[in-house]
């Protein structure tokens, strides 16, 4: 059987928007990672690891594992709080 996570990314701290990061992820776990004797990286014969799929919402990422059979772990984003800052508050105290 094949094992997935599915997931939505979060954006790296050199970025500030948040646009591109609406979509859920489906990415495939690899079952046995091994070492590549010739030059020590880590490699897998899985072909499945090499890819991922994006998906508009969170539904139809599960729709899509249930339909191909495939073992998922949900990972829930966490939310962010954002407060409200003025540049005036630096001088107010």
């Amino acid at each position: 059987m094949k094992k997935a996570k599915i997931y939505k990314p979060s954006k790296s701290s050199m970025q500030s928007g948040t646009k591109k990061f609406n979509k859920w992820t489906l990415e495939f776990i690899s079952e046995r990672p091994g070492i590549n004797p010739l030059m020590g990286w880590e490699s897998s014969t899985d072909t499945y690891s090499e890819f991922t799929l994006e998906f508009s919402s969170k539904e139809l990422a599960i729709e899509y594992a249930k339909k191909n059979k495939i073992i998922y772990e949900l990972i829930e984003p966490k939310i962010r709080k954002i407060s409200k800052k003025s540049y005036a508050d630096n001088f107010i105290k």
